[in-house]
């Protein structure tokens, strides 16, 4: 009987510290806080991060601002080897269209002025998918500042996002969203795109805005 007691114990204790890590684990994942804007083109939230204290926010950066940072980033799916050497012969895409910053950046301006340092700005462009009635393509990710670096993170570049959260048909059967893509980003003029000290990559958008800029002569 004494043996028994003890394999219970055992067990339960195993189940309680697996409850708790679990628990732990899903405290640690960021959740939105705030909805900034939303409508059928853009939406823009807070996310509370795991490290309350990450960022340098409430940030002043003007759409004009944001749209000269946005416009130099470029980007490629991440890829293994040995499809990374095929994927690096074809040069990086931009990442936003123009029709897409001028809904973007005043939404993500409001999002930084709004910010609290624990939160990051996180955002959706938003367009109908192949199939409109059942499927969106959406541009996502976050951006957040520390300092004089921006950090910017690219979740989806035009994928095809379920609009619902259940089939149309059966309702048993949930259709969530695909898990972020990862991307590998760059930036143009490379000397601002820079690693922080922390070893991740930013844009030194200080440097970059206070730098002159070159502006193409007009043709004869």
């Amino acid at each position: 009987m004494r043996h028994r007691c003890r394999i219970f114990m055992f067990w339960r204790m195993i189940l309680c510290v697996t409850v708790l890590g679990l628990s732990a684990s899903c405290a640690r994942l960021p959740y939105t806080t705030n909805v900034v804007h939303e409508d059928a083109r853009v939406v823009v939230v807070l996310q509370r991060d795991v490290d309350a204290s990450a960022y340098s926010h409430p940030v002043k950066l003007t759409p004009a601002e944001l749209t000269d940072i946005l416009q130099g980033f470029s980007f490629r799916p991440k890829q293994r080897m040995p499809l990374r050497w095929f994927a690096e012969e074809n040069p990086p895409k931009p990442v936003f269209r123009q029709d897409e910053l001028d809904a973007l950046v005043g939404r993500l301006s409001e999002g930084l002025r709004t910010a609290g340092p624990g939160e990051r700005v996180h955002f959706e462009l938003r367009a109908p998918g192949f199939n409109p009635s059942a499927r969106r393509d959406v541009v996502g990710g976050w951006a957040a500042v520390r300092e004089r670096y921006l950090y910017v993170t690219l979740e989806y570049v035009h994928v095809q996002i379920p609009t619902r959260k259940a089939d149309l048909y059966d309702y048993n059967y949930p259709t969530p969203p695909p898990p972020p893509v990862e991307y590998l980003l760059y930036f143009e003029p490379g000397r601002f795109w820079v690693t922080d000290p922390n070893g991740l990559s930013a844009l030194d958008y200080r440097a970059f805005l206070n730098a002159p800029k070159v502006r193409s002569s007009p043709g004869p």
